[in-house]
């Protein structure tokens, strides 16, 4: 049976953005592997998937002696595994996957494309990361972005050739489980705990923004433009998302505002999302940069009115006053407005919700993108490449 090594730099985006995708395989008849660092989540993603893992020590900052170990190790482990395929998701583990899978005679090495971090770092680093880049690209025999703005940005750059890269379906890393995110699939335990948690005020409108709280993800500028607008007394925010002050840290004014501000409310990561978007009147996703933002797709698909920022991979599933509102990134007076409006104009608001919706199920359903991804290991397979690895 052919063999599949699935990477990422940490196990919970095993659990978040490829879930089942393994699983998938293996009933397929593949042999699969996950590989990842260790982490809490390990032991629920080799339940859930039901596949072998490999623990590969990454990190998600800059080590380069780490980073070297883990390459060493990553050779080693293509070298006794003899896989047919490699395929990695996430930056740390693209790079060095790519690198290893290049040396060890594996050929063919899919590296999927889900952002890019440079866009939103210092001048220090931007530099560095577009070097990894490019390097993750000239040692992957196919560089997969999950949006097309994604792909259109790196053919313009010049850092990938047309030959090397393409996009899986409509886009997307892992389309969306249609039965999860689904308001006739919500359990009334899991609705009262997320009501209780949020504590919402009667007729407060709610809005939501779901992921981790670092300012790459444009935490910082939404809680600005949320106490400054007119709605505050009648609104609530709720940050569903966990903070990560070490990589990518908010300002200690801004962390200050989120803990003791009565109407914003912080609340760690839940495995129950789509219970808080169906009390949710609005999502916000003010991200500096994306891929692929499945949040989206999640409140697309509970049909939940949508503001985000205007940068690619937002801006490949949400069309301006035709599915969503969309402002200009870091723009917290737009962003005030955008909040405003869609206060007001709540029925406007539902009809985009509506629309994406349709969307979202004809284009995004999670088996169908599961299955694109077999054919394309398939032909991969039958064309056996043997492509150049500069």
């Amino acid at each position: 049976m052919p063999k599949l090594i699935r990477l990422t730099t940490v196990p919970l985006s095993l659990k978040l953005l490829l879930s089942g995708q393994m699983r998938f395989m293996k009933d397929q008849g593949w042999d699969v592997l996950m590989v990842s660092s260790d982490g809490k989540e390990l032991s629920q993603v080799i339940k859930n998937e039901g596949c072998r893992h490999e623990v590969i020590p990454f990190t998600r900052q800059i080590t380069p002696f780490k980073d070297l170990y883990c390459l060493w190790l990553l050779y080693k482990l293509f070298k006794r595994e003899k896989p047919d395929i490699i395929h990695s998701h996430t930056p740390k583990a693209g790079l060095l996957a790519m690198v290893a899978g290049a040396l060890a005679g594996v050929k063919i090495r899919i590296h999927t494309l889900a952002g890019l971090p440079h866009m939103a770092a210092s001048d220090n680093k931007k530099a560095l990361l577009e070097m990894a880049e490019k390097w993750t690209y000239r040692y992957a025999s196919e560089v997969w972005p999950n949006a097309y703005s994604l792909k259109n940005l790196i053919l313009e750059k010049g850092w990938v050739g047309e030959r090397k890269i393409r996009v899986i379906g409509k886009g997307s890393s892992n389309g969306i489980d249609l039965k999860k995110f689904s308001r006739e699939a919500l359990a009334e335990n899991h609705l009262v705990a997320a009501t209780m948690r949020m504590t919402p005020g009667e007729n407060e409108f709610i809005i939501i923004c779901i992921g981790r709280l670092v300012k790459d993800k444009g935490i910082e500028e939404l809680v600005e433009a949320f106490l400054q607008s007119q709605i505050i007394k009648h609104s609530k925010l709720v940050l569903l998302g966990a903070f990560e002050q070490e990589l990518n840290p908010i300002s200690d004014e801004v962390m200050r505002k989120i803990s003791d501000h009565p109407k914003i409310v912080q609340i760690d990561w839940t495995d129950h999302v789509a219970h808080y978007l169906a009390l949710a009147d609005l999502v916000v996703h003010p991200s500096h940069r994306e891929g692929f933002p499945n949040v989206l797709l999640e409140a697309g698909a509970m049909q939940v009115p949508i503001l985000c920022s205007d940068i690619p991979g937002n801006t490949d599933i949400v069309q301006n006053r035709k599915t969503g509102l969309v402002f200009p990134v870091k723009d917290i007076e737009t962003l005030k407005q955008g909040l405003e409006f869609a206060f007001v104009k709540r029925d406007f608001m539902q009809e985009l919700a509506d629309q994406l919706y349709q969307q979202v199920v004809e284009n995004y359903n999670r088996r169908n993108i599961q299955l694109f991804y077999r054919e394309a290991y398939e032909e991969l397979l039958s064309a056996n490449p043997a492509k150049d690895l500069f």
